[in-house]
């Protein structure tokens, strides 16, 4: 089991430790560093922040939101990180809601399983780097003949070379896109799993190629308090089940619920939007934030480490605050 240490995206402003904790998971034997995106900071600049000051971990992005660039300048960014990591880079992806899509971007939100496959396969013709760029599909075209074009495009083949094939991550919820996911990329970004519940993606992976990773974010605390420690997990659910999407069109609902808890799912959407932000946290059932989670003491963390060991997931990525709390982790994970 490998293991990731997440940044996420960044609030008001830089935490005032990136450098040091990022550090401190190399020399823990971390196995990659992952930096999201919102509304916000973007993904790649921190990444290229630490790898300037690391030399073996991994980056991730986790995730890069397709809108916020055109297949080619995420292209650009990913290699131009490689090179400067020396070749550490993992590309994750995501498509967001239709909230942030069409509210901070200002772009369609129509058919994401489309837009992403053609992203894909754009970003997968960059890396191979075989000839100059020709696409036509629906989302994408190069060169551009659309409505207000010059009609002077020209494909172009990146002057950069890649030091590789990039691999390309996705983060997916639903099942047709799990299920596309592990057929054109190289690894799978859970918003959450439940290694208790593998029946929930286990028809969607069964054609995953040789070699599919699947990172998972995991809240990890070692505690004697079990409740309190839960707490954040139980409020980031009530967050992205309640409020990250409309009624009817919030993937992260519609997760829980196939998980086998659509009441409570719905329930807690349901009092996020009557503005009941506490009581839809406290409605989220401890035994799901547990199943998704890995806190306790050291020795009820190893036994229930047990379950991830034995599910698909090859990564568990973990946040920390102090290198102390870090290297504590690794080794409970590592050994």
């Amino acid at each position: 089991m490998e293991l990731g240490f997440t940044w996420g995206y960044w609030t008001r402003a830089m935490p005032d430790n990136l450098l040091e904790l990022s550090i401190a998971a190399e020399e823990a034997g971390f196995d990659c560093i992952w930096s999201a995106e919102s509304w916000g900071s973007d993904a790649f600049s921190p990444l290229a922040y630490i790898a300037g000051h690391t030399s073996r971990i991994k980056l991730g992005t986790g995730v890069v939101q397709l809108s916020a660039r055109t297949p080619a300048a995420t292209a650009m960014q990913a290699i131009t990180l490689d090179h400067l990591s020396g070749g550490r880079v993992i590309l994750g992806l995501g498509v967001s809601g239709p909230q942030v899509v069409e509210g901070w971007y200002g772009m369609p939100s129509r058919r994401p399983l489309a837009r992403t496959r053609e992203y894909v396969e754009i970003l997968q013709q960059i890396f191979r780097r075989e000839g100059p760029l020709e696409f036509q599909g629906d989302h994408f075209q190069m060169p551009y003949t659309g409505a207000g074009a010059e009609g002077l495009g020209k494909p172009l083949k990146v002057m950069t070379h890649p030091l590789r094939q990039i691999p390309i991550w996705i983060g997916a919820e639903g099942p047709k896109n799990v299920a596309q996911t592990a057929k054109i990329a190289d690894g799978w970004l859970p918003l959450y799993y439940s290694p208790f519940r593998p029946e929930v993606y286990a028809d969607q992976l069964a054609d995953a190629k040789d070699g599919f990773e699947i990172a998972v974010n995991v809240s990890m605390k070692i505690t004697d308090d079990i409740e309190e420690a839960l707490y954040g997990t139980k409020a980031s659910l009530g967050f992205y089940i309640g409020g990250m999407g409309a009624k009817g069109q919030n993937y992260h609902t519609k997760l829980m619920a196939r998980m086998g808890y659509e009441e409570e799912a719905y329930k807690i959407q349901d009092l996020f939007f009557e503005g009941k932000r506490d009581e839809a946290i406290a409605t989220v059932p401890t035994d799901f934030a547990d199943e998704i989670s890995l806190v306790g003491p050291v020795e009820r963390i190893r036994d229930r480490l047990q379950a991830w060991e034995e599910s698909p997931v090859t990564m568990l990525n973990v946040g920390a605050r102090t290198p102390d709390e870090i290297r504590a982790l690794a080794e409970v994970v590592k050994g």
